[in-house]
């Protein structure tokens, strides 16, 4: 099996890296940047494709930030023979492109829930119309160490606004009203919340703005902070017993 990736960074780096190790697939990658496709090409073991090559491949991975990744789609995924896949991080954009331009291949969304350097993990899967490449691919993943899970493109994006979105504004939020206090003073809770605020804004802020973009949920966390805020002891109590 032969694998173009479309994004050089270290999601497509795990993806090339996974299907090359588990499903015996040959890499190529192709970047904006032509410098980062050699580099993640010289670092998988694979090669590196102009972004104008017309070479035709069995897997297309679109790999890309969210943003760019229905342009990504509609330039890349008529070179895929076999199936075109998204790692992009939502689903319902992507998978109504390639059905647009590819209505008659495979096609397949997914959504590794981690870091890349924090796998194996959970993968969401929409098999949105399946075959043997598509499948080859969600059955790498699984032999990586990966939980694969079937869900709907509905269903992951509305789960994205509480589990991306929600929480990354809270977490942030928490940070960006946080004071500097001295070790001796933490509690097992805030020195949990400042663990997590030092996961958070360790990566890079262009994809935490992409998710924002993409995702509702801040609003419903300021609003949420402010019923707090606002809430005398028993209105308090009231909102606190909603939640045990």
């Amino acid at each position: 099996m032969n694998v173009l990736v479309v994004g050089a960074g270290a999601m497509g780096r795990w993806f090339a890296r996974t299907v090359r190790t588990h499903a015996d697939a040959s890499v190529a990658f192709t970047d904006v940047d032509r410098s980062a496709a050699e580099a993640a090409a010289d670092a998988v073991g694979g090669r590196a494709v102009a972004s104008d090559a017309s070479e035709t491949f069995d897997v297309v991975c679109i790999a890309v930030p969210m943003p760019v990744a229905e342009t990504a789609i509609e330039k890349f995924a008529p070179l895929a023979t076999g199936a075109i896949v998204d790692v992009t991080g939502s689903m319902a954009g992507p998978i109504a492109a390639m059905r647009d331009v590819v209505p008659d291949g495979q096609r397949l969304s997914l959504h590794p829930l981690f870091a890349p350097e924090n796998a194996p993990g959970n993968v969401a899967v929409v098999a949105d119309a399946a075959g043997p490449e598509a499948d080859a691919v969600v059955d790498a993943l699984a032999e990586a160490g990966n939980n694969c899970f079937e869900t709907t493109a509905a269903e992951h994006d509305e789960a994205m606004e509480t589990v991306q979105a929600s929480a990354h504004a809270a977490v942030l939020a928490f940070a960006m009203a946080a004071a500097d206090v001295p070790d001796r003073f933490q509690t097992p809770i805030s020195a949990g919340l400042f663990d997590l605020v030092e996961q958070v804004t360790g990566g890079d802020p262009r994809v935490y703005a992409d998710i924002q973009d993409a995702f509702d949920g801040a609003d419903a966390v300021a609003d949420a902070a402010r019923q707090i805020a606002d809430a005398d002891a028993d209105t308090f109590e009231q909102l606190y017993e909603q939640l045990s």
